[in-house]
């Protein structure tokens, strides 16, 4: 009985392209068509292309059974716990190490902080000791020098530690390199 590619194929139980395969390299002589165009499957046909068939499926387990045995699911099943066990580890590994640079970081931003609050309060501070010093080299300035047994005002109101307050603001100014006021207006002239 003459039977169609799909036919031989479900019967077989392999696909149409398997059974179109080995169709195709029979000879010529043994390949038929109806009056549509469709193959024919004659018996002969039928027996060669099973015969091809089973000798290829044959070869096929060989080949399978020289293969490493297929992973069973329990193995594929071990093996995924496994990789979320270690996908765990590294993501529980990288939250630590943020934690840390998270808390560095904090770390630095305080001292940061507090170096700029450090850095304001000292300018502020050399500000009032500019002032003060300026304020102290004006009073000097407004206060003559006063011989032995005379009385000046305005220096006796100067508190009683005025000599040392003039020798502060000397030394100050021979450290800013320059010449006490009192010695810079001594000329030769004033000798005389």
């Amino acid at each position: 009985m003459v039977k169609t590619i799909k036919q031989l194929a479900d019967e077989l139980g392999v696909s149409k392209q398997t059974i179109q395969y080995h169709y195709q390299r029979l000879p010529t002589k043994d390949q038929q068509k109806d009056s549509q165009g469709k193959n024919l499957i004659s018996p002969l046909a039928e027996s060669i292309v099973k015969n091809r068939i089973s000798k290829s499926l044959l070869a096929r387990n060989r080949q399978n059974d020289n293969k490493e045995p297929a992973k069973t699911s329990k193995e594929d099943n071990g093996l995924i716990a496994t990789l979320r066990r270690e996908v765990r580890d590294l993501k529980s590994e990288r939250d630590k190490q943020l934690a840390t640079k998270d808390r560095q970081i904090d770390h630095l931003t305080k001292l940061l902080d507090q170096q700029q609050q450090l850095q304001l309060t000292t300018v502020a501070e050399n500000r009032e000791l500019k002032k003060h010093v300026q304020e102290l080299d004006n009073s000097i300035k407004i206060s003559k020098p006063v011989r032995k047994g005379q009385t000046n005002d305005k220096y006796s109101n100067l508190s009683k530690n005025s000599d040392n307050i003039k020798k502060e603001v000397d030394e100050i100014n021979v450290s800013k390199n320059q010449v006490p006021k009192n010695k810079a207006n001594e000329k030769w002239w004033h000798f005389w």
